[in-house]
């Protein structure tokens, strides 16, 4: 008999998160990014605070984040997350 190889055990999609203002544009990015299917919209935030609160219960692997928002901006939300890395 003929062995089959062994079934390869697909991987986990890539966790991204969507940060921006504005409704519309992460509304627009999470149509192209789910339609991958190795990727996964499963974070959205409208702002660096909002975003700084969900990150930190909620794993991802990439973040997609506006440098421009209310509150907190893009730039202060990524220094944030990256301390101590």
């Amino acid at each position: 008999p003929i062995d089959a190889a062994p079934s390869a055990t697909p991987a986990a999609p890539v966790r991204v998160a969507l940060v921006d203002d504005q409704q519309l544009v992460r509304a627009g990015f999470r149509m192209v990014i789910d339609s991958q299917p190795d990727l996964e919209v499963v974070v959205e935030a409208g702002d660096g605070a909002e975003a700084l609160r969900r990150l930190a219960v909620v794993p991802v692997d990439v973040v997609l984040m506006d440098v421009r928002m209310p509150h907190v901006d893009g730039l202060e939300a990524t220094a944030r997350l990256t301390v101590g890395d």
